[in-house]
């Protein structure tokens, strides 16, 4: 089974290759999720489960990690401009194989406001990519 990196996996385009990665019937893909959760939410990944037949999806206590049953689909709520807590998440998941691929979808996209505060869309956007 190769396991794929989603970062920004809570939001419309990320949830929806969730469901293209698990639903495939070529090859079997365990997936982990990072999200900040900034601009989405994780009611996503339990609709995700829910479509893919994913058994029981849970979020511990404090919202912050999930998994299914199967551990088919992980979430971890990380910022991607936090390098430590990526290196975590990298740390945590390299005794299980690490990682086959990573599909990037992590950075803010509302046109107004990133004409407002352009440097953060830069830092964020950017920044993220290189961490």
């Amino acid at each position: 089974m190769q396991r794929i990196l989603v970062t920004g996996g809570c939001g419309y385009i990320g949830s929806h290759t969730l469901v293209s990665l698990l639903s495939s019937t070529s090859t079997t893909y365990s997936v982990v999720v990072i999200d900040n959760l900034a601009n989405s939410s994780c009611e996503s990944l339990h609709r995700v489960a829910d479509i893919c037949s994913l058994s029981n999806f849970t979020l511990n206590a404090d919202g912050t990690a999930g998994q299914d049953s199967n551990g088919r689909l992980s979430f971890r709520k990380v910022d991607c401009c936090d390098e430590p807590a990526l290196r975590a998440v990298f740390d945590e998941f390299k005794s299980q194989g690490g990682f086959s691929a990573a599909i990037h979808f992590a950075g803010l996209k509302a046109v107004g406001e990133s004409k407002l505060i352009p440097l953060k869309y830069y830092e964020v956007n950017i920044g993220a990519t290189w961490t």
